[in-house]
């Protein structure tokens, strides 16, 4: 039982965490239509469509998180209850591939930050400005939100090794 409590707060944190992806989505999408009604600039007029994709691109990932992690909560005590000692071992898994993954995210996102303000510099067109200003803001949202489910899958895969399975 220890092992269910401790996947499903996992889960459960996770799907709070993926609210804030919805949240900044909304944001992106509030300032889509501000620049796009308010935008009297060549650069505010600029930000328009690339703060809408921005916006939809961090709804679908955060619905889809949402979506996922609900699901996985529903699926924990089915899993645990039919095999509990490939559950433990799926978990394990799942946590050390996905601790990798973080590994990958933390490297290529700040690369793709720099580049972004690269562009800033060299490039003086108000389309590439606010394409490079917003997929900062994007890239910056993403690296708050995944630095938190970071450590938090990180002492989940700890927690995972220390539990009792026998419990």
């Amino acid at each position: 039982m220890e092992l269910l409590k401790l996947a499903t707060e996992w889960a459960k944190s996770e799907i709070f965490s993926t609210r804030f992806f919805i949240l900044f989505a909304i944001i992106f999408l509030i300032a889509s239509i501000g620049f796009w009604q308010l935008g009297k600039t060549d650069l505010a007029k600029a930000y328009i469509i690339p703060t809408l994709i921005a916006g939809i691109l961090i709804l679908i990932i955060g619905s889809g998180l949402y979506y996922t992690n609900i699901q996985r909560v529903k699926q924990f005590e089915k899993d645990l209850n039919t095999d509990t000692s490939a559950f433990y071992q799926s978990e394990i898994e799942r946590s050390e591939s996905t601790l990798k993954e973080y590994t990958v995210v933390f490297k290529v996102i700040p690369i793709l930050i720099i580049i972004a303000a690269l562009l800033i510099l060299f490039v003086n067109t108000p389309t590439w400005r606010a394409i490079s200003i917003t997929a900062i803001a994007l890239l910056t949202v993403i690296l708050l939100v995944d630095g938190t489910a970071h450590s938090r899958i990180e002492s989940y895969h700890k927690e995972l090794k220390v539990v009792d399975i026998k419990k």
